[in-house]
């Protein structure tokens, strides 16, 4: 079977890499110049509203998925009346909405922060007055790991927020003060069964993840997977979907899901029966979905701006290393490595070492 995939990034490239022992082979469309999924596969290198591009995609292979959400909903609707593309692109359409997501869950009965559309400056001092201070003002379509938001703490901060980023459909959320941040990863298959994995502790700074760790008997475990299941009964969801929450006075609030295959799931390579990225080719693919199953215990730290060294990376025990074939830059993620050990005890240990090595190498940035 050939699966096209619409995006050749980091994701694109770690599903190919689970694929090929599944006897799968890989077309990428994407515009990148250099794309790192690119060795892995054929490339498309076009436009992603490029119809003669699509048009070469569709022919030359079975089914297309997608490794990057903000692909155009006009190109998801071509790709998808020609050959299957999964996730369905109604998945697509609502992720890429902040609004549309948040009312989705709302309806669905799982809590959200309190929010309000923002179109106007006059609009944006109406949703201050509904949901209070602080907040947070986001671009309702795009930005990622921090872009396109501004936090609100006083009415003197709402001038300034409006200027970097007003004058497009914005939505103004209520700020959670969490005490964690949780995401749980969902694969459902063709056939309507779902599983689910280990729910994930993530920790972010400067708004890019830093760190996930599967956690194991999580009393919120229960609670995200209803949440989960009700979106993807809600959209006929096929594939891997992360669903990420905050967590406030114990209790679980919806803040967004990614229908795709996600960074706080890189754990699942090393760390769980089937990847993330192995489950996701499978239920698109029509196969029996693998065990979601934790291995041990392990923990995912990505590599931003630079990777630290292959020889001392190595050198650290249960240390598996990932790069993304992409030059080192200010706050990119260019790798990740997983860490894994017998016990908490020793995944500490190693993971101690292997972030003091990270700050190293931020250090020289």
């Amino acid at each position: 079977m050939k699966i096209g995939i619409l995006g050749a990034g980091q994701l694109g490239r770690m599903l190919a890499l689970a694929g090929y022992p599944l006897d799968l082979d890989f077309v990428f469309l994407d515009p990148a110049t250099g794309a790192c999924a690119a060795p892995l596969g054929e490339h498309i290198h076009a436009d992603y509203v490029d119809e003669h591009a699509l048009t070469e995609l569709c022919v030359s292979v079975d089914i297309a998925t997608y490794e990057f959400e903000n692909v155009p909903a006009k190109t998801a609707e071509f790709v998808a009346a020609r050959i299957p593309l999964l996730p369905p692109p109604n998945a697509l359409d609502v992720a890429q909405d902040r609004l549309s997501e948040k009312t989705m869950f709302d309806r669905l009965g799982i809590p959200v922060p309190r929010f309000m559309p923002v179109a106007t400056r006059e609009a944006l001092e109406i949703a201050v007055r509904n949901v209070g201070l602080p907040a947070v003002l986001k671009t309702r379509r795009m930005g990622y790991d921090g872009k396109g938001q501004a936090v609100l703490r006083t009415p003197e901060d709402l001038d300034r927020a409006w200027a970097a980023i007003g004058g497009q459909p914005l939505i103004l959320e209520a700020f959670v003060p969490f005490e964690r941040e949780l995401s749980c990863l969902a694969v459902r298959g063709k056939d309507g069964e779902l599983r689910f994995y280990p729910v994930v502790e993530n920790v972010h700074r400067d708004g890019i993840l830093r760190t996930s760790t599967p956690k194991l008997d999580d009393p919120l475990q229960a609670q995200a997977e209803d949440y989960a299941r009700r979106i993807c009964e809600q959209l006929g969801y096929v594939g891997v979907l992360a669903f990420e929450f905050f967590v406030a006075d114990g209790q679980l609030l919806a803040n967004e899901i990614a229908p795709r295959v996600h960074n706080s799931g890189h754990w699942t390579i090393e760390g769980a029966e089937c990847s993330q990225f192995e489950n996701h080719l499978r239920a698109v693919a029509g196969l029996p979905l693998g065990s979601t199953a934790l291995r041990g215990p392990s923990v995912m730290v990505n590599f931003i701006g630079d990777v630290p060294p292959n020889a001392e990376l190595a050198a650290i025990p249960g240390v598996h290393i990932h790069h993304y074939g992409k030059s080192p830059k200010p706050l990119r993620k260019v790798g990740h490595a997983t860490v894994t050990a017998a016990d908490d005890d020793a995944l500490q240990t190693r993971l101690a070492a292997l972030q003091a090595l990270v700050a190293q190498v931020n250090a020289g940035a």
